[in-house]
């Protein structure tokens, strides 16, 4: 538990240095922890230092898990590539589901809002990487599919989320980064009704200060918080839920 504790310390440093080399607030940087595998009392240790944001990429975990820490109340997102035969466990739990990546999803979702009599936040998953490992909407193809999603009144796009590319080569995952600011600011000249994208979920563990300097408000952090997974960060990242 030191250790954790020990280690959100150095992530805090790492993203005030990086804010301060960018030029940027340290208060529109925002640590998501990944809890993908970690156990509950970790969990809850974490959240206890002052940690507020937490992600689950599967629906099983996130079930388990939150009932295990709501009494922290923590904000929740979910990550993972959502079936539609699980919208109604992920709006139990979750306040922004940061995978929105085809229309069919959209639409699930929007009719099950509609008979919760709920709305919720939502960011546009987008395949920087062009890998077709990965899931989310091709760029050149986001604009036209926000524009679809953005009519579904249940349904807030407040952001865009990338993977990016799992990769040593600093300039190759900047580019992943560069190219979601980009589209970022496209869409926001646009002014699309019901589109508010002032969020980039991008960066993680490895890579998190080049997502600052490209202009990233969540970076979300596991192993550099809770240690070595039995799998790297590709297999979950992809996994099917």
């Amino acid at each position: 538990m030191d250790l954790i504790a020990k280690n959100i310390n150095i992530i805090n440093q790492r993203i005030q240095t990086a804010c301060n080399r960018s030029n940027r607030n340290l208060s529109d940087v925002r640590m998501l922890l990944a809890t993908k595998t970690v156990d509950t009392n970790r969990i809850n240790f974490a959240l206890a230092q002052g940690v507020s944001l937490i992600v689950e990429n599967k629906v099983q975990e996130l079930k388990e898990k939150c009932s295990a820490v709501c009494h922290l109340n923590p904000e929740v997102h979910f990550i993972g590539h959502l079936q539609t035969n699980k919208i109604k466990e992920v709006l139990k739990w979750a306040s922004c589901i940061e995978s929105i990546d085809r229309i069919s999803l959209a639409k699930k979702l929007h009719q099950r809002l509609r008979l919760e009599k709920k709305e919720i936040d939502v960011y546009i998953q987008v395949n920087t990487s062009f890998e077709e490992s990965k899931f989310g909407i091709a760029p050149n193809e986001t604009i036209d599919f926000i524009r679809e999603v953005a009519a579904f009144d249940t349904i807030h796009i407040k952001g865009l989320m990338t993977i990016g590319l799992l990769s040593s080569d600093s300039k190759e995952v900047r580019k992943c980064f560069r190219l979601l600011k980009e589209l970022q600011k496209k869409i926001m000249a646009l002014k699309i009704p019901n589109v508010d994208i002032k969020e980039l979920s991008m960066g993680m563990s490895s890579d998190l200060e080049i997502a600052i300097e490209e202009g990233a408000t969540i970076i979300r952090v596991g192993t550099a918080i809770f240690g070595d997974r039995t799998y790297p960060d590709s297999y979950y990242w992809n996994e099917n839920e």
